[in-house]
């Protein structure tokens, strides 16, 4: 594998003198004062849908100005000051985005949390931010809050959405959303001055959104995106024709993601997308359908599990849809393969693929809820070379991006009409990308943040010399594309000297639809070994189509028949390495590695460290010559309760082809 006060003074650190990046930002606006024109210039138009109890909200540019400025007002009256933090915690739900930008008004740092954050990584968040308010989304959520007051003492004050359950809580500071909204709305009402006050308070300096780095090797880093900066990343986006004034969108990413922010605020406000929200997340495909939105983001995994579903359910259909099924998708991957390596298709398998335009492929594309989609991405890793090309063949213009939270999550992509399969595509305008002399991505732009929260040493080594050093390792193909490996800290060597990255291989496992999660091991040692989580709806589907009984995860993912069937994906992924870096033992776990156990991330990233501690023994066992091992896994519940699960391991040899 090739290798080639606080946001300024952040940069400040990092030697402004040398940072060529241009301010055009600053001429930008706000999120607050863009909505202000958006509600001024089309205020009649639908700026976001809510899916409520079977029924579909809408709130145009106009009643969204006007929620977040109620908010604002009411906030401004409880003495939130600038810089004061505001936690947010819930699924997607339009208040919680409202709220966010009624504390970016009032120069205050929203801080989005994902919904599934144990109590002691919340105690965390909410001292970083500094939150003494704190708006959640239902009663679940603000049973969490209540009990990250009993141990912290923040937040004080708390707001929520959705009152169910709510009604006999006596607690002090606890405010339903309707009732503060009202009391803005009226201080808005009799107080002259006031709205404009609010729409202009903050600067495109001031900071948007307090997001989070994953933490993957300590505590999460607070990365405060300021207006300028998310604007800028949006309009980048716009000129390289990735976002368009008046797309559609789901809004059903977490909140507290980089990209969710992106697309659903910086975005949707800057170019007017009308952002839908579902129900639940378990009604995400069925509510995807309703809307047919016209952009459409979503992770790897995502596309995975749409694959998943897909074939499940043509595996459940007649018998004359799977024959339609398996005569045309097999010729539309063909064509979309060819097409990628340059290569023009027959006229015979053109007229082929027209019938199967109006046989297979748009059917199911509209079952999908994709028909209208004309942009299609994938990022936050790398994705499956089947699942991409299945998707493209479908007929779905889908392109990967790359990006981070630190510079707005847009830095480069793929064109239409120029994809490759083991790119992200080139740096989208305004944005400049070299590679240092270790290999490490580095990367400047306008949407490129100022520096970490209340960490100047991490700023200045992050910011050095005016680059964003990304931490990623990647090359620069002579055509432009950008080759992304993994993370430069992560180059590790063999006994023998081999040098790898684990991630470069485990993104290759997971790209089979029946790997959830994969650690590869192997620094310093004499060969590479494996640590297996199996995806449990995927290679469940498998069992009942193959008569393999089983009762739950931990024994599926010990049957026999379901090594041999993750046995037969790593050797596809041996044939692709050079032969010192084939993974020669593995081990199917009997759990999904877990962030409540702190083994990965929100966003799925491996903990290695963690990892190496909570499987020391089955780890020494595949270097010991066990054919098993007997293992307690640790488990962790969203209370904080934990548990274990004691089972009995096989670890399967892989002889060299």
């Amino acid at each position: 594998m090739p290798l080639e006060p606080m946001t300024r003074t952040a940069v400040d650190v990092a030697d402004p003198a040398a940072v060529p990046r241009t301010e055009a930002g600053q001429d930008a606006g706000t999120l607050i004062s863009l909505l202000a024109a958006n509600a001024r210039t089309h205020g009649a138009t639908v700026a976001m849908r809510e899916r409520d109890r079977g029924v579909w909200r809408e709130f145009t540019w106009s009643q969204m100005l006007q929620e977040v400025l109620a908010f604002a007002a009411w906030l401004d009256a409880q003495r939130f000051k600038p810089g004061e933090g505001l936690l947010v915690i819930g699924d997607n739900r339009p208040q919680l985005y409202f709220g966010m930008l009624s504390a970016a008004a009032l120069r205050g740092l929203a801080a989005p949390v994902y919904p599934d954050t144990p109590p002691d990584d919340l105690t965390f968040y909410a001292g970083n931010s500094r939150a003494r308010f704190a708006l959640a989304e239902d009663q679940e959520k603000v049973d969490k809050l209540l009990e990250l007051r009993n141990r912290s003492g923040l937040p004080e004050v708390i707001v929520y959405d959705d009152p169910r359950g709510l009604a006999n809580y006596t607690q002090e500071g606890l405010y339903a959303w309707t009732e503060v909204a009202a009391i803005g709305a009226k201080r808005l009402q009799d107080e002259p001055g006031l709205r404009d006050d609010l729409i202009g308070r903050a600067k495109p300096s001031d900071v948007a959104v307090l997001l989070h780095s994953s933490g993957t090797t300590g505590k999460p880093k607070g990365v405060p995106l300021q207006h300028r900066r998310v604007i800028a990343a949006a309009r980048n986006a716009q000129k390289a024709d990735y976002f368009r004034e008046g797309d559609e969108l789901v809004a059903y990413l977490p909140m507290a993601w980089v990209g969710d922010f992106v697309f659903t605020v910086s975005a949707g406000i800057a170019l007017r997308f009308t952002a839908n929200i579902p129900e639940r997340q378990e009604t995400v495909l069925h509510n995807l359908r309703e809307v047919a939105p016209t952009v459409y983001f979503a992770s790897p995994r995502s596309w995975d599990a749409m694959l998943t579903h897909v074939q499940v359910g043509i595996a459940e259909s007649t018998r004359f849809k799977r024959w339609l099924y398996y005569r045309f998708m097999p010729l539309a991957v063909r064509i979309e393969t060819a097409r990628i390596e340059g290569k023009a298709p027959s006229l015979t398998d053109r007229l082929l693929h027209g019938l199967g335009e109006a046989l297979v492929y748009a059917p199911l594309r509209d079952h999908l809820g994709l028909s209208r989609a004309e942009r299609a991405y994938t990022a936050g890793e790398a994705i499956g070379e089947d699942t991409f090309l299945f998707f493209r063949a479908l007929g779905l213009n889908l392109k990967q991006f790359y990006g981070q939270t630190e510079n707005c999550a847009l830095t480069a992509a793929q064109k239409t009409g120029d994809v490759k399969l083991n790119t992200v595509g080139q740096p989208l305008p305004g944005v400049d990308i070299k590679i240092a002399d270790d290999g490490e991505i580095l990367l400047r732009a306008d949407s490129v943040f100022d520096g970490y929260f209340n960490d100047d040493a991490s700023s200045a080594k992050a910011l050095a010399n005016g680059w964003l050093h990304t931490g990623d390792a990647g090359y620069v193909q002579p055509d432009g594309h950008l080759v992304v490996l993994g993370r430069v800290g992560e180059v590790v060597h063999t006994k023998s000297g081999e040098r790898y990255i684990p991630t470069y291989i485990e993104n290759r496992l997971k790209f089979s639809q029946y790997v959830k999660d994969a650690a590869v091991i192997g620094d310093g040692r004499d060969y590479l070994a494996s640590l297996m989580c199996i995806d449990m709806n995927a290679v469940g589907h498998w069992a009942e189509e193959n008569g393999v009984t089983y009762t739950s995860y931990a024994e599926l993912s010990q049957r026999p028949e379901v090594y041999a069937l993750i046995e037969g994906v790593i050797r596809h992924v041996n044939s692709l390495l050079p032969p010192a870096l084939a993974i020669r033992r593995f081990v199917n776990l009997p759990k999904e590695f877990d962030p409540d156990d702190g083994e990965v991330t929100r966003t799925r990233k491996l903990r290695r460290n963690v990892i190496d501690e909570h499987y020391a023994g089955v780890i020494a066992a595949l270097y010991d010559g066990s054919t098993s091992v007997e293992h307690r896994a640790r488990i962790t519940y969203e209370t904080g309760a934990t548990g274990t699960l004691d089972r009995k391991l096989a670890i399967k040899d892989i002889e060299a082809a």
